[in-house]
């Protein structure tokens, strides 16, 4: 279909953000079209906005407007506890439970030799200098239930642990509100591996 040069080159810019297919673009090109110049020119500036404020702490590489971040910088978070994730959606998702009160590092991916990921394109040589300090008691590897996830916490555990320091993985399995009959095997196995007394 022919679309007028502007509107076409909209819908190729929005069609390649993650998860927006050309049908979706093409509703979004037509939902701002119709949008109020002033609502179209606030989303704009947001965006030029958050691209050009943005950027990673210095100390947990999560994102933030400040350096170091407000989770870095607050001093009521355990500095003797840090979980350690894979992105910064990782952390957003952690701070939503309202239970873990510690510090992050974010490693910006996991190990895949598979997509040509190893140790030395994440954030794992900033983690053990901020575990050489001597004030971490235990890492919580929180990385994904996936077999990249479970190579890099393996690989984390096998350069922490001689550090004399803690190293906990959080559990895997059932989630709450699930039922055991459509669980597959693996997760029934992880959710017994990480079963605890009552």
């Amino acid at each position: 279909m022919h679309y007028p040069e502007p509107l076409a080159k909209l819908i190729t810019e929005l069609s390649k953000m993650p998860t927006v297919g050309p049908k979706t673009a093409q509703r979004l090109a037509f939902y701002l079209l119709r949008a109020p110049v002033e609502e179209v020119e606030r989303l704009a500036q947001a965006m030029v906005e958050a691209r050009k404020e943005i950027r990673y702490c210095s100390t947990c590489f999560h994102l933030t407007d400040v350096d170091p971040c407000a989770i870095c910088s607050d001093p009521s978070r355990d500095r003797s506890t840090i979980c350690v994730v894979e992105d910064p959606k990782d952390v957003i998702a952690m701070e939503r439970t309202r239970e873990y009160r510690g510090l992050y590092h974010v490693l910006h991916g996991a190990i895949s030799p598979l997509d040509g990921v190893g140790p030395d394109d994440l954030k794992i040589g900033n983690l053990l200098y901020r575990l050489s300090t001597g004030e971490i008691k235990e890492v919580i590897i929180a990385t994904n239930p996936r077999v990249e996830g479970e190579a890099t916490a393996i690989y984390l555990a096998k350069l922490i642990k001689p550090m004399g320091i803690k190293v906990t993985r959080i559990a895997h399995g059932l989630p709450v509100g699930g039922d055991l009959e459509y669980a597959d095997e693996v997760t029934l196995a992880k959710a017994l591996e990480g079963r605890r007394e009552l």
